[in-house]
């Protein structure tokens, strides 16, 4: 049982995606670890004869050892598993609250944002954990999403102190655009998980997002 309460402040938010061969998985996600990131999240992109569950707690195991909380995507009947910290919507879940009750434990939530404001609303008033705005660039990894209008994320950074990640195409080349939106963190996929090298790339992530801080 993982009992540790996590303190989610920003930084690099790593997503995984659990259809990667398990191996690659754990060997990828542990070079992220080892170069810092903050957060890691598990996005519900599952094959169907996925064994979720034995698969969550091992990854989990991998990632405790880090200090470093693992967020399951939209999957609640993974909440059960009392190594998972907590979860990220994609939409509005008006069951939010059984969902916490149900836990018996501090979860550890977060929801995908667009050009929404009702969404941004909605996770103030209920007490989330943090926000994540997808998507800032095009991006092939997240081509679901809309381009977010630069103007709610400010709209947002002044109407709440909630942690802000961004998301969606963001590379090593663009971070610098993004200086002045007030942003917390930004979350990763492709750019980590699909690097030759995921401990000299999440390095480098963290050491532009330091600089955009200190700009």
């Amino acid at each position: 049982m993982n009992n540790k309460s996590y303190n989610i402040k920003g930084g690099i938010y790593l997503v995984v995606d659990p259809s990667m061969p398990l191996q690659q998985l754990l060997t990828k996600t542990k070079a992220a670890l080892e170069a810092g990131i903050e957060v890691v999240q598990i996005w519900n992109h599952w094959p169907g004869d996925t064994e979720k569950e034995t698969i969550v707690t091992e990854f989990a195991e991998l990632v405790h050892r880090y200090q470093v909380p693992v967020i399951v995507n939209e999957d609640i009947s993974l909440l059960k598993l009392e190594v998972v910290d907590g979860i990220h919507f994609d939409e509005i879940n008006p069951g939010i609250d059984m969902i916490r009750k149900n836990a018996g434990r501090d979860l550890i939530t977060g929801i995908t944002c667009g050009n929404d404001f009702t969404k941004i609303e909605w996770a103030v008033q209920h007490q989330l954990t943090y926000l994540s705005f997808c998507s800032v660039f095009p991006s092939s990894s997240v081509d679901t999403c809309d381009i977010v209008d630069r103007d709610i994320i400010y709209k947002t950074r002044a109407f709440t102190s909630m942690p802000l990640f961004l998301s969606g195409g963001i590379k090593l080349s663009n971070l610098a655009e993004l200086k002045d939106t007030g942003l917390d963190g930004i979350a990763i996929i492709s750019g980590i998980m699909q690097s030759n090298d995921p401990f000299i790339s999440t390095q480098q992530y963290k050491q532009a997002l330091n600089s955009l801080h200190t700009l």
